[in-house]
């Protein structure tokens, strides 16, 4: 039971020691794909909604100046 306690001890300390601390270059690397991707897709869809944005803004303005 002791035996067995202080090994476990032992293991749980010899993890903790060979921690690895912050980000990882993969994971870096992970993570500005996933953004490039994202503000990749941001842009594509204001360029396809951009124009029928701007084409309702533009008609709302010319119907109040009409009225």
């Amino acid at each position: 039971m002791i035996t067995t306690t202080f090994v476990m001890i032992g293991e749980t300390l010899r993890r903790l020691k060979g921690e690895e601390r912050g980000l990882s270059t993969a994971e870096l690397l992970g993570n500005a794909a996933l953004a490039i991707v994202a503000l990749l897709a941001v842009w594509a869809l204001l360029q396809t909604l951009g124009t029928d944005i701007v084409g309702w803004i533009r008609g709302q303005l010319s119907s109040n100046l009409e009225n």
